[in-house]
């Protein structure tokens, strides 16, 4: 959802504040200008490329996968503040999810050959100029390659993103090799990668170790088909771990669960509005308690997770989280009770949104009550610690930190929803009756940034079996460029990190503390692969073609992870430029009993094909849940967990 007025109201302000702090000029280095201790030599055109990259590991046999992430020198900001690598440094691995980032002086990856962004199949190819091979397996991964369209020339990145997230804990080598200018030429290795390749080196050259530790790579390469001829660049990463990824959620949720036992946590009702609209008969608000694992009492925002000892998520003695919640309550439910079902917010937003006309009418149409809390961490109250954090990227760790925070939050309301809100007056009728069906299962339904957010939640939840993800994706990296929402954040960036060069290295480092807190962390255990503790899920994805908000490239990469099925036909022929629409995303027609993708095509202009947002035609964002056979599709599946056709047999389409 687009941001409200009083949240670009509050951004406008910050903005000019750190307009004011970074206009002094400032002589710190850029990535570009680092050559201290840490930085790779074999990408010379910023310290912290190629990326990701085990150079920057540790060997480490106490964790699943034997390395950690050691980053010893980052970034700078334009008022010289380093990054302080800490928090990065506690993973064992980099993203699934992560775009693998080099700079290739005059690369024309046209020229090239490379798989781009419309022939993912392009990238499997054996001659592929660009290769991903999984070390262990020799399985080669799909990707499709771009240059940053934001960026001048001699600070364009190349940016390779894996189609399907890649195999935690599994180590990735990757070949650039026979790439090409403009006018055909091949591009040869730059003087430091030249010299690795050649003879062995004294021990006493500065590149030996680099050396050494390539020829492992170079190994492993050959091993599978891709020899040194035409070799521009090589390098090689380790994906992080599933308990690198979940680990600090799942130790929040068990501990959290285990003192909790079978009962509702503690609740208050602090208000109740009756007779509403036509929709709705009854909204009930109020709080829930939850116990915070966040640094400061209450965990507002700006506060990090309080750990102990052992480094693991740890109360501070008595910490709660007051969880606010807002339900809608539907006139249906005084004749027959309603199913309970949490909602997810939009971007930046508040419990608030549950009360919008979409949602109240999937309540009032099909007999859900809708709960909502607020993602903390990405909600209303955490605008100025968002922008604050983009201006100093150390402090992004308290996003991601609240953002787990979060989805224990949810985990609490929905136990309340469940176990103890039918034992209230506000949720029963005039004779005492339940106002909620106690015998169904509860479920989860959220769009946009509660789409996103809602696959993450959706994979820790023991309680959450089905779940519906409105206009969703995964990985923010990807997304930030890619969205309309994006731009005014990006003003923060291009002050405080004005090398575009940088800001990519900068969103490829959120990442991986973003994955501890949405989907793309998360992805690989949404539905057939659970996480310890919970059960295999089902979730049923809707998907506005030509979104302004939500790039729907994330949310393909998003469907083959988890493993779901596209209703097909996709679209009109000819509406996709794919060479393959839908590559490696498995169809359905009629019905499916499983995860699934409904692309929702309302007529608006195909999303460009750089790493830029829609700036043609209206917005579909919102289309799909403001469609009544959308909403159908999704209480048939909420309830049954069937997928259903009700596009007559043809293409999702919708009249705006």
């Amino acid at each position: 959802m687009r941001l409200s007025q009083r949240i670009l109201s509050a951004l406008t302000a910050v903005v000019a504040s750190v307009a004011l702090l970074t206009a002094v000029p400032q002589a710190a280095p850029s990535a570009a200008a680092e050559t201290g201790d840490g930085c790779d030599p074999i990408d010379p055109a910023a310290c912290l490329l190629p990326f990701p990259n085990d150079w920057f590991t540790v060997r480490d046999a106490r964790t699943p996968t034997g390395r950690r992430v050691h980053l010893r020198t980052t970034l700078k900001n334009a008022l010289g503040v380093p990054v302080s690598p800490d928090e990065w440094n506690r993973a064992d691995g980099f993203s699934p999810g992560s775009m693998l980032l080099s700079r290739v002086p005059g690369v024309d990856l046209t020229r090239t050959g490379a798989a781009p962004i419309t022939d993912i199949g392009a990238s499997l190819r054996r001659d592929a100029p660009i290769v991903i091979v999984d070390t262990a397996t020799g399985e080669r991964w799909p990707y499709w390659a771009e240059l940053d369209a934001n960026a001048p020339d001699d600070r364009k990145a190349l940016i390779v993103r894996p189609a399907r997230n890649l195999r935690e804990g599994h180590r990735y080598a990757v070949a650039l090799r026979n790439l090409r200018d403009a006018s055909g030429t091949v591009i040869e290795p730059n003087g430091a990668f030249a010299k690795i390749l050649g003879p062995r080196l004294p021990d006493d050259d500065p590149l030996a170790v680099r050396q050494r530790q390539e020829r492992k790579v170079l190994a492993a390469l050959d091993r599978h088909g891709v020899g040194r001829d035409g070799l521009y660049l090589a390098w090689d990463f380790t994906v992080a771990s599933r308990q690198s990824l979940a680990g600090q959620a799942l130790h929040m949720r068990d501990e959290a669960l285990r003192e909790l036992g079978g009962r509702s946590p503690s609740f208050a009702v602090t208000q109740v509005t009756d007779d509403v609209d036509d929709k709705i008969a009854r909204e009930v608000k109020g709080v829930v308690w939850a116990p915070s694992y966040l640094d400061q009492p209450g965990g507002p925002p700006g506060s990090s997770l309080h750990r102990g000892r052992d480094g693991a998520p740890s109360r501070l003695p008595g910490n709660a989280q007051a969880v606010p919640f807002q339900c809608e309550i539907p006139r249906s439910a005084f004749t027959e009770p309603a199913r309970p079902a949490l909602y997810g917010h939009g971007l930046l937003g508040s419990e608030g949104e549950v009360d919008a006309g979409n949602v109240k009418a999937m309540a009032a149409e099909h007999g859900f009550m809708f709960c909502a809390t607020k993602w903390i961490g990405m909600a209303d109250e955490d605008v100025p610690n968002v922008v604050g954090a983009l201006a100093d990227l150390t402090r992004f760790r308290t996003v991601a930190d609240r953002l787990q925070q979060s989805l224990l939050n949810f985990t609490f309301l929905g136990r309340a929803m469940t176990r103890g809100f039918a034992r209230h007056q506000a949720f029963q009728d005039g004779a005492g009756g339940s106002l909620i069906d106690r015998r169904a299962e509860l479920t989860y339904d959220g769009n946009s940034q509660g789409g996103i957010m809602g696959g993450a939640l959706t994979a820790v939840s023991p309680d959450v079996r089905r779940a519906v993800l409105g206009v969703p994706a995964m990985n923010y990296s990807t997304l930030l460029n890619r969205s309309a929402d994006f731009p005014q954040f990006g003003r923060i960036l291009d002050m405080s990190y004005p090398d575009k060069l940088d800001q990519q290295i900068g969103f490829a480092l959120l990442q991986l503390l973003w994955d501890r807190g949405e989907a793309n962390g998360y992805a690989s255990h949404m539905t057939d692969d659970p996480l310890p503790g919970t059960p295999r899920h089902r979730v049923l994805m809707h998907v506005a073609f030509g979104d302004h908000q939500v790039a729907p490239v994330a949310a393909e990469v998003e469907a083959r992870t988890i493993g779901a099925r596209v209703h097909a036909p996709v679209v009109t022929p000819g509406r996709s430029p794919d060479k393959v629409p839908y590559w490696g995303i498995p169809a359905f027609g009629s019905s499916h009993s499983g995860s699934a993708m409904v692309v929702w095509d309302s007529g608006s202009p195909v999303p460009p094909l750089t790493n830029t947002p829609p700036a043609e035609g209206r917005d579909p964002h919102a289309d799909p849940r403001g469609n009544a056979e959308a909403r159908r599709q999704k209480a048939v599946f909420l309830t049954t967990g069937r997928v259903v056709d009700v596009c007559g047999g043809g293409p999702c389409v919708i009249t705006p």
